[in-house]
């Protein structure tokens, strides 16, 4: 008979209800929302098709909503590996508990994730910044020697910055409770122990 394997913490249980559902929610239904064509509504001067894109792609090198779509991915995988492995394995959760090496393995898909949040948040504060002002200023010489520096408008600025500090928060909630469940899991562990 499987056993069904569950975080061994709640605040690791907590954690997968909340980045599985409240996170990835957000991401797709309120990313779409507001970034979802944001590359038709960005507009330079003078306003021609070509100094729009090559000054878009100046603004944004990569998209906002693929970098956290990377960014979930990228977290889910040590505690996917780890859960593979604990499912091929039949390890049920007092079993993480009881067996050093099975805590230890935890605690490094937990520490992986946390390093994970901490990467996307630096990577997403260098791509993206904190705050989308309305106005971009491009470097559009490479394009055209007519142009220079040219001003562009940014849509929906106030939206998006309102995004990307929630994106921000969730990184921060999500790195809280990865430690927050390291310390619960060691309490847990130690309480098996001078329990046996």
């Amino acid at each position: 008979m499987s056993k069904q394997l569950r975080p061994p913490t709640v605040i690791g249980q907590f954690h997968t209800l909340f980045f599985g559902s409240v996170r990835m929610f957000f991401l797709g239904v309120l990313g779409f929302a507001v970034y979802g064509n944001e590359a038709l509504y960005f507009s330079c001067d003078p306003d021609k098709r070509e100094l729009n894109l090559f000054c878009y792609n100046q603004f944004r090198p990569m998209t906002p909503q693929v970098f956290w779509a990377l960014q979930l991915v990228t977290v889910l995988v040590p505690g996917a590996v780890f859960h593979l492995y604990a499912a091929c394995k039949n390890i049920d959760q007092e079993e993480i508990l009881q067996r050093p090496s099975y805590t230890v393995f935890y605690i490094i898909s937990v520490l992986l994730r946390i390093i994970f949040e901490v990467i996307a948040f630096w990577l997403q504060s260098y791509l993206f910044g904190f705050q989308v002002h309305s106005l971009y200023m491009c470097d559009a010489s490479a394009l055209e020697k007519t142009f220079n520096v040219t001003k562009c408008m940014v849509p929906e600025h106030f939206e998006k910055t309102i995004f990307l500090s929630a994106m921000y928060t969730f990184t921060v909630i999500t790195v809280v409770l990865c430690v927050a469940e390291i310390f619960e899991l060691l309490c847990r562990r130690s309480g098996y122990l001078t329990s046996q």
